[in-house]
């Protein structure tokens, strides 16, 4: 059977896309494609909740508008965050008609809260801090009913491409067998790449399988050495590590150092906060810092999942103060699209995390990512059912296609590219040329061995990323991290080339995170400035003079 649209990832942005594709064409062939269940997503980790400006009289797109723009440090397309500010408060609208249910205060209007970022209190949330957790019960009870077929439990391994226009992808179903999945239009919805790093708020399985589909794919992408780290990240064993979400702060939660000074604006963008505990955390040569909550009354009514990890971990809100540390949440770049979410290839279409949409720029404001998800899952959706197939010349896709408007005026972002021969690691040791070629088979016998060894090959990835690309890096730490990522592909490389009739996906995981991990790397090394979510030690100040261009790999 061939679909009209197969979505790959089961996030806000897919399954949002797939219900409006069924509310507005019933007669199509729709599917999804998730490699655990249905509602299994990092959409459900989401806490905050959804920023849209909708029943406060005070605030105002413009405002929101003006709050992304400064959070994206001068890489947001202000074409894209218009498009989504201005359509966001619709798609929210459109989700509260669907089922989803958000809080609301004794007036009857939604209650809103303010987070890290945001000038106005506009960010809706649900069940005090599940707003992930909610809006994914909506959406896949709309699916289950009107998906044509819903693939649970299959690893999507790459793209199928015939006369250079994208036919669905191959995917290993539960029982090792390598599948076809055939579709006039696919939608990549799969989520970013928190496990590239040893600490992070992610589930185990972002491993950016889509962007690394896409790099093998030769499909553009980039800005994805704009990696943003979660200030409030609980300091614990526990991972994913629990997020205590900026609603927090919000609040009237502080930061405090080991002494109970305060040392940063806890409302300001999330990498400023960030980058201020690195600082301080290496200043008292600690692994975190404090936030201290105590003055928050009536907290476990408020903030119930919070209070459920915190009690977890054996703290009180009320008399501890909580340790945290920055976490890897968020991928910035991703996937180079237009307005309406199509890719560099023909059929193929992007939206949410994966993509490079151009609204976050180098750093994504807090409570934006749902809403991203929303709005421009929906125009996918409007473009596809308009007969549109290949990109055209508007927001971050200017970066390829340039057209008589793309040369912005001085203050916003020149849509310049970088273009590197290959992001493919060296290979001096392996046997083959191109272990990541789309045609090549890759597979392996499983054994307890191998196992163990990739647990291993991931772990050493992620203390690399986590020690040379994280919240701060430099020209030595990147090249000691792009050593690490040479090797952990040629190994795997090797692993992957025999011949069996079984497949290590979890290998396979750690290949995809190596992809990604080398076009951050290399992202992060051409950038020689600091600028958002990217930090360099070496090269410690924003540079609009040369810098304020996308890192686009193509």
């Amino acid at each position: 059977m061939e679909l009209d649209v197969l979505v790959v990832g089961s996030g806000v942005a897919g399954l949002s896309a797939l219900v409006r594709l069924q509310s507005l064409d019933n007669t199509l062939k729709l599917g999804v494609v998730t490699k655990g269940a249905l509602d299994d997503s990092t959409t459900r980790f989401a806490q905050g909740g959804v920023a849209a400006v909708l029943s406060n009289e005070e605030d105002s797109v413009d405002s929101h508008l003006a709050d992304t723009l400064q959070a994206g440090a001068g890489l947001c397309d202000v074409d894209a965050v218009k498009v989504l500010v201005n359509e966001g408060p619709k798609r929210v609208e459109e989700l509260i008609a669907l089922g989803a249910v958000f809080d609301k205060a004794e007036s009857g209007n939604l209650s809103l809260a303010r987070e890290g970022g945001h000038s106005f209190a506009r960010v809706v949330h649900a069940n005090g801090l599940a707003t992930g957790q909610e809006i994914e019960r909506a959406l896949v009870e709309a699916i289950k009913v009107n998906a044509s077929a819903i693939y649970e439990g299959y690893f999507a391994k790459d793209l199928l491409i015939e006369n250079s226009k994208c036919i669905g992808i191959s995917a290993i179903n539960s029982l090792g067998e390598l599948k076809n999945i055939r579709a006039k239009h696919t939608i990549l919805a799969s989520g970013g790449a928190g496990q590239l790093y040893s600490v992070t708020t992610n589930p185990r399985e972002a491993t950016g399988d889509g962007i690394a589909m896409a790099i093998r794919s030769r499909v553009p992408i980039g800005d994805v050495e704009f990696i943003q780290f979660h200030p409030t990240a609980l300091h614990h064993p526990f991972m994913p590590r629990p997020l205590l979400s900026e609603a927090l702060r919000g609040h009237g939660a502080l930061i405090k150092d080991s002494k109970g000074k305060r040392f940063v604006d806890e409302l300001a963008p999330r990498d400023i906060v960030s980058f201020a505990m690195a600082q301080k955390m290496v200043e008292e040569n600690s692994e975190n810092v404090w936030l201290d909550a105590t003055s928050l009354v009536d907290f476990e009514n408020r903030f119930p999942n919070i209070s459920i990890s915190l009690e977890e971990a054996g703290l009180d809100p009320s008399k501890d103060l909580l340790p945290i540390a920055p976490a890897a949440h968020y991928i910035s770049g991703g996937v180079l699209t237009d307005l309406n979410g199509a890719s560099g290839l023909p059929g193929l279409w992007a939206a949410g995390e994966v993509a490079l949409s151009g609204v976050h720029g180098a750093n994504r404001l807090a409570s934006n990512s749902l809403l991203e998800g929303l709005v421009f899952g929906a125009r996918t959706t409007d473009a596809i059912l308009s007969g549109q197939l290949g990109p055209m010349s508007t927001g971050a896709m200017r970066a390829l296609l340039p057209s008589d408007e793309s040369r912005y005026v001085r203050g916003h972002i020149q849509h310049l590219v970088f273009t590197t021969p290959t992001l493919k690691p060296n290979f001096n040791n392996c046997d083959k040329e191109d272990p990541t070629g789309v045609d090549t088979p890759e597979v392996v016998q499983h054994s307890p061995d191998k196992i163990e060894d990739t647990v291993k090959l991931k772990e050493a990835l992620q203390h690399a990323m986590t020690n040379g690309a994280g919240v701060v890096r430099n020209e030595i730490s990147l090249k000691s991290v792009e050593g690490t990522i040479d090797k952990t592909y040629s190994c795997l490389s090797t692993r992957l080339s025999g011949q069996s009739d079984s497949w290590d996906l979890k290998a396979l995981e750690v290949l995809n995170l190596t992809t990604v991990a080398k076009a951050a790397v290399v992202g992060a090394s051409l950038r020689h400035e600091s600028r958002g979510a990217h930090r360099r030690t070496d090269f410690e100040e924003r540079d609009d003079t040369d810098f304020l261009i996308r890192t686009i790999f193509k």
